[in-house]
């Protein structure tokens, strides 16, 4: 009986066994709902800190729903740390290759060929795409590319507005609210207040701005963005044309791509790492993790944070300098 009792405090300690790598970290959940799924985090954008974000939600769901979670980084060459600059690095892009969904929040990458197919292919599997703020315009090509996946470009003639509009539902289009002025107030869509991804989400604010957005008509809108008067979640909304009509800033959709199979969509332009401090976006975006993996929603899913989290103010050139992919792994934790 006190073997047993030994065993189970060891895995109630060990919830989550990390996998190191020299460019990219994997937390092997054990427990929970998401075993047996693997879900793969694509960091790489020079303004919103998905390298610090993305790792903390990676951990989430690892610790506290039992996903396996790989998290891939934009990596310097030459020293091994993660550079958000480095447009061309994905670090073990093979990791889609067993992906059940992608988490993305990704801006203006511009991968290598052999890099990019591995999400080409699986995006035309079918896999579940979960994409986060900068993620409608992941992808910038040069005019005179002579990429096969040039097309993805945000900016796409071939493609209209190339991954971001014709998968996601929109591409770059503006800032809507006054960037780093007017935070964001997530405001229930009241035609899907039932849904799923909104189940025990509470309230929803982030410091981040409203961005313009359009998704197509087969697109669901689940919360439009009010526009602050400042920075505080607290703060009043703008009076005016600005908040009439409010933007979506998140929304599903049933995609079905150029091989006939069909990637279960959810977008959201809010996603900066500071937003997610708040536990409703948090929970909201793991019900959504729940959705695309075909698994039954909680009525209130655990979205306490792991650790210290304490990320920083979004901008660009405001990425950590010297951290490695490492420093995100975990060695032992309490559930």
């Amino acid at each position: 009986m006190k073997s047993r009792i030994i065993s189970i405090l060891i895995c109630l300690l060990s919830l989550v066994v990390p996998s190191r790598a020299a460019d990219f970290v994997t937390y092997e959940g054990t427990f929970g709902p998401g075993k047996g799924k693997h879900i793969v985090f694509l960091t790489g954008d020079e303004e919103y800190r998905s390298e610090e974000g993305l790792p903390q939600m990676a951990k989430i769901l690892a610790i506290r729903h039992g996903f396996k979670c790989t998290v891939l980084f934009s990596i310097n060459p030459t020293d091994g740390t993660i550079n958000p600059d480095m447009k061309h690095s994905l670090s073990n892009p093979a990791a889609l290759d067993t992906a059940d969904v992608i988490f993305m929040l990704n801006r203006f990458r511009e991968w290598p060929d052999a890099t990019m197919k591995h999400f080409v292919d699986a995006y035309l599997a079918g896999k579940p795409i979960i994409a986060l703020r900068t993620s409608t315009h992941a992808f910038s090509y040069g005019r005179n590319s002579s990429s096969p996946y040039a097309r993805y470009s945000w900016d796409s003639a071939d493609w209209k507005g190339g991954f971001g509009k014709q998968v996601l539902g929109e591409t770059w289009i503006s800032h809507h609210g006054h960037h780093k002025v007017e935070a964001t107030r997530g405001v229930v869509e009241a035609s899907s207040k039932e849904d799923v991804i909104l189940r025990g989400v509470g309230e929803i604010f982030g410091n981040s701005d409203v961005y313009g957005a359009t998704p197509p008509p087969d697109a669901k809108i689940i919360v439009r963005g009010q526009v602050l008067k400042g920075m505080k979640e607290g703060d009043a909304a703008v009076e005016g044309k600005k908040n009439d009509p409010m933007q979506p800033v998140v929304w599903t959709r049933l995609y079905k791509n150029e091989a006939g199979k069909t990637n279960k969509i959810l977008t959201t332009t809010m996603g900066a790492a500071t937003d997610l401090e708040n536990e409703g976006l948090r929970r909201l975006l793991v019900n959504g993790v729940y959705w695309a993996a075909g698994l039954e929603v909680s009525a209130k899913a655990d979205v306490s944070l792991i650790g210290e989290y304490k990320p920083t103010m979004y901008g660009f050139g405001s990425s950590k300098k010297g951290v490695k992919p490492d420093d995100h792994a975990l060695v032992q934790t309490k559930p």
